[in-house]
């Protein structure tokens, strides 16, 4: 198990749960972009095939806190190139996250500011709750939306209601969330959310580790490509799981397999478009 100083991380056999409760608001600082950094070499080792992420933090009035944005007060008193190192940083971390061979799935369930909007880019499946709220308030701060919000933000929910949230700050709630195609799934509460989420880690629980990364690359790399280099990139996936041995450990427990039964896949390979 890693250390961490400032994020709640265990482990049981291959799904990992992430709760967060840290800062005043579970706000994004140096101290916790370098635990999710930490975080992202556990995922990139191949034991781990579920992530589920989640906060049943509330605010002192007893308002539920995904995530509270951005730790902006840590900045005071640095240099214009020290901060955009730190974001730079950051913009890294999400990409690094949204790559990781696994199936990430988040339980939003309160307000989610600037970077807790953004984090739902580095997501596989999004579920929130009734009391999730969305917004990019950074315009109105003289900034932008730096780790996601102007480049992948479009990626889920188009440009219109990117620059909707961008450049006006209005928040969502969840239901206008999942009509934009920023979350995929409500939940009547966060138990409900949660319990959905540990339904799909079991069900990858009994996939090969290889084959469904390989599938997440491939689909994460065609992504604007061309029809010719999606088929490519494709094609160089399944033959990764044809070459270590995954395709050949289906076929010789397909009966088993289909009777419900988890074969012994083989060690992980990651496959790197």
């Amino acid at each position: 198990m890693i250390e961490l100083e400032s994020l709640h991380l265990t482990v049981e056999g291959t799904t990992a749960r992430l709760r967060l409760d840290h800062g005043k608001a579970n706000e994004m600082g140096r101290v916790q972009i370098g635990d999710w950094e930490r975080v992202c070499e556990l995922l990139e080792g191949g034991s781990v095939r579920t992530l589920i992420t989640w906060s049943d933090r509330l605010s002192a009035k007893g308002a539920p806190i995904f995530i509270a944005g951005a730790n902006v007060t840590e900045r005071a008193g640095w240099s214009n190139d020290e901060v955009r190192a730190h974001v730079r940083r950051q913009r890294a971390l999400l990409v690094r996250l949204r790559h990781a061979p696994v199936f990430h799935v988040t339980v939003v369930h309160g307000v989610a500011l600037g970077w807790g909007t953004e984090f739902m880019i580095a997501c596989d499946w999004r579920i929130a709750a009734p009391g999730a709220r969305f917004s990019l308030p950074e315009t109105g701060l003289g900034i932008l939306p730096g780790a996601g919000g102007a480049s992948e933000l479009q990626t889920l929910i188009g440009p219109t209601q990117t620059l909707r949230l961008g450049m006006t700050g209005e928040p969502v709630d969840a239901e206008e969330a999942h009509r934009i195609g920023l979350v995929d799934e409500r939940a009547a509460h966060l138990e409900a959310g949660l319990g959905r989420a540990e339904a799909m880690a079991t069900r990858m629980a009994s996939r090969s580790p290889t084959a469904a990364a390989a599938f997440k690359a491939a689909v994460l790399a065609s992504i604007g490509r061309p029809p010719e280099d999606r088929r490519e990139t494709e094609a160089r996936a399944y033959e990764h799981c044809v070459a270590t041995g995954e395709a050949a450990v289906g076929r010789a427990n397909f009966a088993a397999i289909t009777a419900g039964e988890t074969p012994a896949w083989g060690r992980f390979d990651r496959f790197l478009p």
